[in-house]
């Protein structure tokens, strides 16, 4: 592609850098980017696995201690005759810019992707044999519970990730960094309807299984002497945990065997035993 825009920048209030303002602002960032299609990639190693996952960016904001790797890693982008800007500031300037300090020097502004279909992520397995388990998180409102969910979700071949209407974006930058870019790897998607999205599960041969206590669960040990061909992990918030109506709608009800008087293990602990427990399906 051709080479990229280089524009030295000292003006925090540059109107051109508008994407990068106020990145700590959850509330602020969780409607200004999925309305104007974007989101933030924070990190040299995050930008990377965005742009090898065939993601395009509009814009790089970044020190001039990591312009190098930057010039490089643009270079590589497909050919289709768009320079992409690149602003180079100083770190305090980047600071004002964004609200805190930029460890790792880069940010970029990234196009985000159209979302597929629950069915075509559903059919759309690594292996080209369609996903055999998948997970569910239901309304985990934690940006980092969500980006460790998606990096376990990886590590241990975890074949797409679900997320309802009220969870958290994958794609916001805090989830992005905690995930280590893996957000990118696990085909994801809104399951818009839930939990009567199960019965989609269900019509592609999935058997569901809510991590929760109640009366009739069953041991995770017993799950994985027993593992379905097809299986969905649905997780539920902090706090809470599942809704009732989920836990009671799921052909299974599963809990993860504990000591020490402890009932329950944080949500991105708890998938990620799962997800151990459960890998002999991949």
């Amino acid at each position: 592609m051709p080479a990229p825009e280089i524009i030295p920048l000292a003006d925090p209030a540059d109107e051109r850098l508008a994407d990068y303002v106020s990145l700590t602002d959850v509330a602020l960032r969780s409607k200004h980017e999925p309305a104007k299609g974007l989101y933030i990639a924070e990190s040299s190693t995050v930008l990377r696995r965005a742009i090898d996952a065939g993601h395009r960016p509009r814009s790089v904001l970044v020190s001039p201690r990591w312009l190098p790797d930057l010039e490089e890693m643009l270079a590589g982008l497909p050919e289709d005759g768009t320079r992409v800007p690149v602003y180079v500031a100083e770190p305090d300037v980047l600071e004002a810019i964004t609200g805190f300090h930029v460890h790792r020097g880069a940010l970029a502004a990234m196009h985000r992707p159209v979302l597929p279909s629950v069915e075509d992520v559903l059919r759309g397995a690594r292996d080209g044999s369609g996903a055999r388990r998948v997970a569910v998180l239901e309304d985990i409102v934690d940006h980092t519970n969500v980006g460790a969910a998606f990096r376990s979700a990886a590590a241990l071949g975890v074949d797409a990730v679900l997320v309802t209407p009220r969870c958290a974006d994958p794609l916001y930058r805090r989830s992005v960094r905690v995930s280590m870019g893996t957000v990118f790897q696990v085909p994801w998607t809104r399951i818009d309807e839930w939990p009567a999205g199960m019965a989609t599960l269900r019509d592609a041969g999935f058997v569901t299984a809510a991590l929760a206590l109640s009366d009739d669960s069953i041991s995770l040990d017993a799950l994985e002497r027993d593992l379905p061909e097809r299986l969905a992990l649905i997780l539920g918030a902090e706090g809470h945990g599942l809704k009732p109506t989920t836990v009671a709608a799921a052909d299974l009800t599963v809990r993860i065997p504990m000591a020490g008087g402890v009932d329950s293990l944080n949500v991105a602990a708890a998938a990620a035993v799962a997800f151990w427990a459960t890998r002999a399906t991949s």
